[in-house]
């Protein structure tokens, strides 16, 4: 059975309350079982002795693309960077999943409009950017993904999808990768993508949907109450 369905979330250790906020989000709005599985530097297979790369932004920057591995190559997968919240319910990905396609992404095209992210991270501009902070594995089509390949693979070659012919990647609805910031302001959007930072860092506090992540991060930690002051 494909349920419950794996969900792998990006996690980072300089922005924990991200991933788990994410989680959260997913839960409240998806009509299936689903599990997650942080996936980064600190959930790393034993084998996998690959070091953070200069302009690797995150911890799961590479790490992502372990996932068919770890589902032994077998069913379907979800991947998120854990700098989301999703307010749309998963079921809809997995249900339009094309048995073709090897792995379906938002298509975006876009130029980055800032030179720096969270934390002075470098904003690297390149084709095909944040294909791959949204991913639908159809597993069995990913084994070029094996442990040794992505332990060795340039960076831009995982990210470009250069493991896979074009014709093998499916395409997603924009909504599901709305990039905050970077697009203007979307009320429809099923998954909100902090791509540039989050309001949980000091710099972004007041960015864009900066409400809607507040609002999942006040569900999150319901029933506690925390001083404002």
């Amino acid at each position: 059975s494909n349920f419950p369905v794996k969900i792998f979330i990006g996690y980072d250790s300089s922005e924990p309350i991200a991933y788990h906020v994410c989680c959260d989000s997913i839960l409240k709005n998806s009509s299936i079982p689903v599990s997650f599985t942080p996936i980064g530097l600190i959930n790393k297979p034993n084998m996998y002795s690959r070091l953070r790369g200069e302009k690797d932004s995150t911890e799961f920057a590479i790490t992502r693309f372990l996932v068919p591995w770890f589902c032994d190559f077998k069913g379907i997968a979800l991947f998120f960077d854990g700098d989301m919240v999703v307010r749309g319910d998963v079921a809809e990905l997995v249900y339009q999943l094309d048995p073709s396609k090897a792995v379906s992404v938002v298509k975006h095209d876009y130029t980055p409009k800032t030179q720096t992210k969270f934390l002075k991270q470098a904003q690297t501009a390149y084709n095909r950017k944040n294909w791959s902070s949204v991913m639908l594995f159809n597993n069995q089509l990913c084994t070029a993904l094996s442990l040794t390949y992505v332990s060795r693979a340039n960076g831009l070659d995982l990210h470009q999808f250069r493991w896979l012919e074009d014709e093998q990647i499916g395409e997603l609805s924009p909504r599901w990768n709305h990039l905050v910031g970077e697009y203007p302001r979307s009320d429809s959007a099923s998954n909100l993508h902090y791509t540039l930072g989050g309001p949980y860092f000091e710099d972004y506090k007041n960015c864009d949907h900066a409400d809607d992540w507040q609002l999942a991060f006040d569900e999150a930690i319901t029933p506690l109450k925390l001083r404002s002051d």
